[in-house]
């Protein structure tokens, strides 16, 4: 009693890796290894990267509506109708000079993704459930091995960043002293040029360490995706009863098969006809056989397709109904002739030769 308890236990224990159809499944449900760090560095990487370009529009953008503001609309009446119109006006603006920014976001957080799970849609995921808001299995989730580890990886992440981030400004420091000295547009300059640098640098910094992360995930995902000995046994058990897929793998074989028989056929001697229900390829070669062998056969389709590729490599056909249906009947492929058919394929073969000999 006690081993059959122990065999059951390491049945059901999983050890196993993850099954093609169990990662399939899992992947329908959304259930992938994926780091968000990779999307964040990729992101913020994109974005600042932008702005070292984009900067002068920027700026001259935030220059020429606060402008507006001070000159225009400053000497608006503040009322019901003047309101929504200033706020329509700065929105739409404002709107407009961010959309490029928001693209590039949007664009490199799409391409993170699918570089690491490729495209992938899945409904399942935004389906409501009630054990996604079940407040025991929240807490759980809070006080878990992998919050945990989440915890200390954005603990580690905001040291860094925060210990890259004070010796940049310690390093500009003296610059930045200096600013009231200067004019508004050299200092926004400086000021958007120490930020691009920040936000770069950052971005780097995030990316390194979504490597890590990364292989974490994985590695995470592989072990919960493990399969016991016995849920892949009954995975396979289920997969061989199921008549779709026998199905699909009885059409695999039998075109691997047919594809194998055709390949045959400009090998022949002769293709024998009925003429238009069936076909059977002979060949012989005296030195390695003891009678004409059946290379291919088939009846209707199979028979005019086998027909169409002797005439497209020069094979000759020769007619012979009752010869053509006893062949059929009588044979397999790869089956020698049988003894009772010796003479009538014998004056065939006598005369497909005689007939290569005129040809030649």
């Amino acid at each position: 009693m006690k081993w059959k308890v122990n065999l059951q236990y390491f049945s059901q224990e999983k050890t196993e890796k993850a099954t093609p159809k169990k990662r399939q499944d899992t992947r329908k449900k959304g259930q992938v290894a994926k780091s968000t760090d990779v999307n964040t560095a990729l992101i913020l990487f994109a974005v600042f990267l932008f702005l070292f370009f984009y900067a002068e529009v920027l700026g001259t953008f935030l220059f020429s509506m606060l402008r507006q503001v001070l000159t225009e609309y400053i000497t608006w009446d503040i009322n019901e109708q003047t309101i929504p119109v200033i706020f329509e006006e700065l929105a739409f603006e404002t709107a407009l000079i961010l959309f490029p920014i928001m693209l590039i976001a949007v664009i490199f957080g799409v391409g993170a993704s699918v570089l690491q799970v490729g495209f992938m849609f899945t409904p399942e995921v935004i389906k409501f459930k009630l054990e996604k808001v079940n407040p025991l299995k929240g807490l759980k989730r809070i006080f878990s091995l992998r919050a945990l580890v989440e915890f200390l990886k954005s603990m580690l992440k905001i040291t860094l960043v925060g210990i890259l981030v004070f010796a940049i400004i310690w390093f500009h420091l003296d610059s930045l002293l200096f600013l009231s000295q200067k004019d508004l547009m050299d200092g926004f300059g400086q000021i958007a040029s120490l930020t691009g640098m920040i936000g770069i640098s950052v971005a780097l910094l995030l990316l390194l360490l979504s490597i890590p992360d990364y292989m974490y995930q994985k590695y995470d995902h592989e072990k919960q995706i493990r399969m016991s000995k016995q849920e892949v046994k009954d995975e396979h058990k289920k997969m061989e009863g199921d008549p779709l897929i026998k199905s699909k793998r009885k059409k695999k074989q039998m075109d691997m098969a047919m594809q194998r028989m055709m390949q045959e056929v400009p090998e022949a001697d002769v293709i024998i006809t009925n003429p238009t229900h069936f076909a059977i390829a002979l060949k012989y070669e005296e030195e390695h056989m003891d009678a004409p062998k059946v290379m291919a056969k088939g009846a209707d389709f199979v028979a005019l397709r086998m027909k169409t590729l002797a005439k497209k490599h020069n094979v000759i056909q020769v007619e012979n109904k009752p010869l053509a249906r006893a062949l059929y009947e009588k044979t397999e492929i790869g089956d020698e002739v049988p003894e009772e058919l010796f003479q009538a394929v014998a004056e065939v073969l006598a005369y497909v030769y005689r007939l290569r000999d005129e040809q030649g």
